[in-house]
C-alpha cells in the first residue's frame, strides 16, 4: 500500500516512518507547519527542517502552513493529506502517536472521512522498550524542547543516550512525566537514522528558556555523508 507519513522530524514520527517502510511503500512525508508555537495538534520546534530531513531520507515532502488555531488545524491537515493523495497516490496515513487520544482520534476520523487507511505503529507501545530500541538501532536524537519540571535548560541540545534514559526514568518516578514525552513534556529532532541516506550536521543553534519552558532552535544545518 502507498502511504504518507505524518512527519514532524521528531523521534516518534521518524520511527513510525521506519516501521512503515518495513511493510508498506512509503511515498512521501507530510508536514503541517504551525505558526502557533503551542499548537494543540502539531510539533513545532525546528519544523522548518523537515525538508532537510526528507532530503536525507530520500522522500518528497508535502508541507502546508497553519495558523495553529485549535480544531481549525484539522482543516490544514486535511488539505495536506489531500495534496499527498493527489500528487503521490497515497492510500493510507501513518502517524507516530503513542498515547495521545486527542491526536490519534482526530487523525483516524479524518482518514475515515477521506477513505484512507490509518496506521499507528507505535500506539500503546512499551515506552521503555521503544526508547531502548531507538538508541540501540542507531537513531541520533536531540532534545529540542522542554516543557515540564524538572526538565530545564541543561536538557536543551542534549543528545539522547543511555545516561539520558536513566535520568528520564528517575524523573518519571519522581514527577510522573511520560517516558517518551508523549504528554508534551519534551520534544526531539532526529539528525540521523538507519534509513537516512545522509546525516544532518547542526552548524548553528541557540536556546530560549524560562520557567521550565524552553527550546533548542536550529538556525543552520547541512547534510553530510554517513
Amino acid at each position: 500500500m502507498r502511504v504518507g507519513v505524518l512527519f514532524s522530524g521528531g523521534k516518534d514520527s521518524t520511527y513510525a516512518c521506519c516501521r512503515a517502510m518495513e511493510a508498506e511503500e512509503v511515498v512521501c512525508l507530510i508536514t503541517v507547519t504551525s505558526n502557533n508555537p503551542d499548537s494543540y495538534m502539531f510539533h513545532t520546534p525546528n519544523i522548518h527542517l523537515t525538508g532537510l530531513q526528507a532530503e536525507a531520507i530520500g522522500l518528497p515532502l508535502v508541507s502546508v502552513a497553519s495558523q495553529g488555531v485549535k480544531e481549525e488545524e484539522l482543516a490544514d491537515l486535511r488539505r495536506a493529506i489531500l495534496q499527498a493523495v493527489e500528487k503521490y497516490g497515497v492510500e493510507g496515513i501513518v502517524s507516530g502517536a503513542i498515547l495521545s487520544v486527542y491526536q490519534a482520534t482526530r487523525i483516524q476520523r479524518l482518514c475515515l472521512v477521506l477513505g484512507l487507511w490509518c496506521f499507528n505503529p507505535l500506539w500503546h507501545t512499551n515506552q521503555e522498550e521503544y526508547l531502548s530500541n531507538l538508541l540501540a538501532g542507531g537513531f541520533e536524537i536531540i532534545i529540542t524542547g522542554v516543557f515540564a519540571a524538572p526538565l530545564d535548560e541543561r536538557w536543551l541540545g542534549r543528545t539522547m543516550d543511555k545516561a539520558t534514559l536513566v535520568s528520564l526514568r528517575s524523573i518519571v518516578q519522581s514527577h510522573g512525566i511520560t517516558l517518551t514525552g508523549e504528554g508534551g513534556e519534551y520534544e526531539t529532532f532526529v539528525s540521523d537514522a538507519p534509513f537516512f541516506r545522509k546525516r544532518i550536521e547542526i552548524l548553528q543553534a541557540h536556546t530560549t528558556y524560562r520557567a521550565h519552558h524552553g527550546r533548542y532552535l536550529i538556525e543552520r544545518a547541512r547534510l553530510v555523508p554517513k
